[in-house]
């Protein structure tokens, strides 16, 4: 069976003096979920100044850079149901279940990376809170890594793959993490599969090809002159490609 296609702005992208009216804009335009990156740098206090750092136990690992928290998800959603799905770029994401599912988050994707050891705990505390569990990877970490969580008793329900380094938008997309799509569809028909990083008209036939039928667009469609016509462009490639895989 096929899986749909779930077209997904990035709202890093957006304007976010006006996240509201851009989350309406984008669904307007026939948008399916919004994609919230939320990423949390440690501050410090040094000489009357907050000072961004990271040490071998904090977010070096991920991203050197903030963006949104629990407290934006729950004034954007007091303005809208859509589907806001959460890609948490964190070292800690067990102290962010209770906080989103509060604030309202949809869907709760963690990083393979942090969660080797408690990876069982957080979906179930993800579910418990009545939040869909994803999983992602970085570029450089091994597919084969997020094979237990979708396998698993009480499994993840989409597995993200990064297809640029997380961290900031407008990346240049990596067509070699294709080849963990192609071995999540082969291995997995009915999973979500998403991907984030890069993707655009010019990319998508071959993310769309490979299997990916969740697609994470920024820049593309923010900056597109006609935003409605790269998401449709965007659906229409990852239907066509569907078909193809189940024939």
């Amino acid at each position: 069976m096929a899986v749909t296609p779930k077209i997904a702005p990035s709202m890093l992208s957006s304007d976010f003096a006006n996240l509201a009216s851009e989350a309406h804009r984008m669904l307007n335009f026939g948008a399916d979920w919004l994609h919230m990156d939320i990423m949390i740098a440690i501050a410090s206090k040094l000489n009357g100044f907050f000072k961004l750092h990271f040490n071998k136990n904090s977010l070096r690992h991920f991203v050197p850079n903030l963006t949104i928290g629990a407290p934006v998800i729950e004034s954007l959603r007091k303005h809208t149901k859509a589907y806001l799905d959460c890609h948490l770029m964190v070292t800690n994401p067990l102290d962010y279940v209770e906080p989103l599912a509060k604030a309202g988050a949809s869907g709760f994707t963690f990083h393979v990376e942090t969660s080797k050891n408690d990876w069982k705990e957080l979906i179930q505390r993800i579910k418990s809170h009545g939040m869909r569990p994803g999983v992602s990877l970085k570029p450089g970490t091994p597919i084969e890594e997020v094979f237990p969580l979708v396998e698993a008793e009480n499994p993840v329900e989409m597995v993200l793959v990064m297809t640029v380094e997380p961290g900031f938008g407008g990346q240049k997309f990596m067509p070699e993490m294709m080849d963990k799509v192609r071995i999540l569809r082969k291995k997995y028909p009915s999973l979500d599969i998403e991907v984030d990083g890069g993707l655009g008209p010019s990319t998508i036939e071959v993310a769309a090809s490979a299997g990916a039928n969740c697609i994470v667009a920024g820049s593309s469609v923010f900056g597109a002159p006609e935003p409605a016509q790269v998401i449709s462009l965007l659906r229409n490639s990852v239907e066509k490609a569907q078909q193809t895989l189940i024939q």
